[in-house]
């Protein structure tokens, strides 16, 4: 059994690199095998704890994951390591819970406009899915944590604006469902920093002692600002990308979630320890360089190294 406080401690920052799922769901061109499972060895060895593996998703759609249970397999075989699924329905589940795979994770969308275009069935019907996925979990032998994200929490492409109440409607029933934390994400980069503040603020209050996840995409160039208002209103597990790989269907241009390398600067400057060597981090990039040389890789931390002396805040 996994346990949501072992995972994700109370207190501290985690932070989930997830460009082997959100990264490469639309990629043209996607690594190998062997090369995601050096990407894995290599970002552990700088210090990643937490990865999101891929999705449980028809092979035929979705090729870039047809290999998501061997990754799965690689992560666990690392002491320590904590590995992410993504699924849809309850076939997926299954096989995830089948997997082995540590945590798993759902999607319901903030309105139901982005709900039935992009999964064809409304809110009310995702929230059930959650919920079928929760029993799941009680009826498995290892009972992995599972998480369930908000997407478009902060603005939709289709609706437009988003009524955080109905966000938090939202986070509250699928904790009824039995979620063990909940996510809130920017699908689109909409949001500044004040309205992904006020909104991680009521959704930690609302979540209790249960984790709240902060999924941003930098679509508008406000990820990392977007990144530190959510931790500071009590946001404890971040996601990023390596080298800001991913993008949206329903957000044509965006430019990915935010930098997981600039994630970490950001957290290791504000004064939470991340145990992650930035440096190794950015020399891992060469593994989606020479994979996928024409996917566009961001981030300035790769493009201008660390200060000369460290990172600044050490020494304030």
């Amino acid at each position: 059994m996994t346990s949501v406080q072992s995972t994700y401690p109370e207190g501290r920052v985690s932070l989930r690199e997830v460009g082997l799922r959100d990264g490469l769901q639309l990629v043209k061109t996607f690594p190998s095998t062997s090369a995601k499972q050096r990407w894995v060895r290599d970002e552990y060895a700088a210090g990643v704890r937490h990865f999101e593996v891929g999705s449980f998703l028809p092979a035929k759609t979705f090729p870039q994951f047809v290999d998501v249970r061997e990754i799965v397999g690689t992560i666990a075989a690392l002491p320590g390591a904590h590995g992410v699924a993504l699924v849809l329905n309850e076939r997926g589940a299954n096989e995830a819970l089948a997997s082995g795979v540590a945590e798993i994770g759902s999607v319901v969308s903030a309105t139901e406009e982005h709900s039935q275009a992009n999964a064809n069935r409304s809110r009310d019907a995702a929230i059930a899915n959650v919920k079928r996925l929760c029993e799941l979990r009680d009826a498995s032998a290892h009972k992995p944590i599972v998480c369930a994200a908000i997407s478009m929490a902060l603005g939709c492409s289709i609706a437009g604006p988003v009524d955080p109440n109905e966000v938090l409607r939202l986070v509250e029933k699928c904790f009824e469902a039995g979620v063990d934390s909940v996510g809130i994400a920017d699908t689109v980069g909409y949001a500044g920093p004040k309205q992904v503040g006020d909104l991680t603020r009521a959704a930690v209050k609302l979540a209790g002692s249960k984790p709240i996840c902060v999924h941003l995409h930098d679509t508008r160039g406000m990820g990392i600002a977007n990144a530190s208002a959510a931790l500071d209103e009590g946001a404890r597990i971040l996601d990023g990308s390596l080298g800001g790989l991913g993008g949206c269907p329903f957000a044509p241009g965006a430019t990915g979630n935010v930098v997981f390398e600039d994630l970490v600067f950001l957290c290791e400057s504000k004064g939470f320890a991340t145990g992650i060597d930035i440096e190794k981090l950015v020399a891992v990039r060469a593994i989606l360089r020479g994979e996928m040389p024409n996917e566009p890789l961001y981030g300035g931390l790769a493009r201008a190294g660390l200060p000369r002396g460290g990172i600044a805040a050490k020494a304030a």
